[in-house]
């Protein structure tokens, strides 16, 4: 592992990369913990501060460019403003609880996993980051596909029925 790569990366990517990377634990903590405490209130704007951030650092990002200056990795900036708008209306405007704890799960899963996932590919700057310039697929393959499984047991989890 190295950061090189990363430390010689535009300002937006680095800022990017920062924020998304500290949102993934503290998004992970914030959902997984019980919810409606203290430290929830005091960690999830916290979250939805990073993941805003974390959007739109990504618009000043052009390395891929595909439809002008965007790729269609872009797409996620567009869910992820969506998801932080309706969870937080579903929450402070409608007080529902329930669509709040959905957005903000789609967000973490879609956002952060799924997206995430594939700056994991080789020739992407946090591949060369974590497995170094010359690792080849093997570990990306493995990696994203952890990233998958685990993407896949939230998801099922979150949206199973409650037991009564």
């Amino acid at each position: 592992m190295t950061l090189a790569p990363l430390l010689s990366a535009d300002f937006a990517i680095q800022i990017h990369a920062f924020t998304a990377s500290l949102a993934v634990p503290i998004g992970g903590f914030v959902l997984w913990r019980k919810k409606g405490t203290a430290l929830h209130k005091l960690l999830g704007p916290v979250w939805v501060i990073l993941m805003f951030i974390a959007a739109t650092s990504a618009l000043f990002i052009h390395e891929i460019r595909l439809i002008g200056p965007f790729s269609p990795i872009h797409l996620f900036t567009i869910f992820t403003f969506v998801a932080l708008f309706n969870g937080l209306r579903a929450i402070i405007v409608h007080h529902d609880v329930a669509r709040h704890r959905g957005s903000m799960q789609a967000l973490y899963v879609g956002a952060l996993l799924l997206a995430g996932a594939f700056t994991l590919l080789p020739g992407r700057r946090m591949n060369a980051v974590l497995f170094g310039p010359d690792a080849g697929w093997t570990p990306s393959l493995l990696a994203i596909g952890c990233i998958l499984a685990v993407a896949a047991f939230l998801w099922l989890r979150w949206r199973r029925p409650a037991l009564a």
